[in-house]
């Protein structure tokens, strides 16, 4: 059984708005067996397409290598962007080694309601992926259900949108902390697993209609600049 525990820190800061949620990296970032094109940082796989997304909205000309200079890069823009970064799952086991989200086994999450009383800036969270089983937004329900919290459904298209309202940590409640609305958005995962997904869309096949040069990485860098 191998214990894959998350590499990464949360990557936080005091003027963060924003928050990217997903669940864990390929477990070779666990093990520092990094494969070329790898960037040693959050989303780092060169299998994933988070990072070619943002490149291409915001024109970053990003590295894809690993160096310093590429995470320098990464870390420069989510600062700049206001962006933070917190996966919501610490470690889960697994039988085999894989990425898949499904073969994980005995999760231990984040606390990541923890987070928002801490960081009291970040208004709406990125989940890069839906309600699927062991996806980021399936985990995240089940971490608000041991708080008692509920979302509310703002919009049920994909990306969905939810809204929950986050309760003051009990330290707070003497302060007379006031509870505040946060915002959840579901992308469309940006990973190559879920290029057969996005391919089965309608919107999506209309769209390769109009543009035969059309592809699902398009497709994403549509949906998530609007929340980028």
């Amino acid at each position: 059984m191998f214990l894959h525990t998350h590499p990464y820190a949360p990557f936080l800061f005091e003027s963060a708005t924003k928050l990217i949620v997903g669940t864990l990296p390929p477990p070779r970032f666990t093990t520092g067996d990094f494969k070329k094109g790898d960037v040693d940082f959050c989303y780092g796989s060169r299998d994933g397409q988070l990072w070619p997304i943002l490149d291409k909205i915001f024109d970053l000309n990003l590295k894809f290598e690993n160096s310093d200079l590429a995470v320098t890069q990464r870390k420069a823009f989510l600062k700049q962007r206001k962006i933070g970064i917190c996966d919501i799952v610490a470690s889960a086991q697994r039988e085999k080694i894989d990425a898949s989200d499904l073969g994980m086994r005995n999760i231990e999450l984040r606390n990541i309601l923890g987070f928002l009383h801490d960081y009291p800036n970040i208004d709406t969270l990125l989940f890069t992926g839906g309600n699927s089983k062991n996806g980021p937004e399936y985990f995240f329900r089940k971490h608000l259900k041991e708080w008692g919290v509920k979302l509310k459904v703002i919009s049920d298209r994909v990306p969905r949108i939810h809204e929950f309202i986050l309760p003051p940590r009990e330290d707070m409640v003497l302060k007379n902390s006031a509870s505040r609305m946060v915002r959840t958005v579901s992308l469309t995962a940006p990973s190559g697993a879920a290029n057969r997904a996005v391919g089965s869309l309608d919107e999506y096949k209309q769209m390769k209609i109009q543009n035969p040069k059309f592809n699902t990485l398009d497709f994403r860098v549509l949906q998530y600049q609007d929340f980028f």
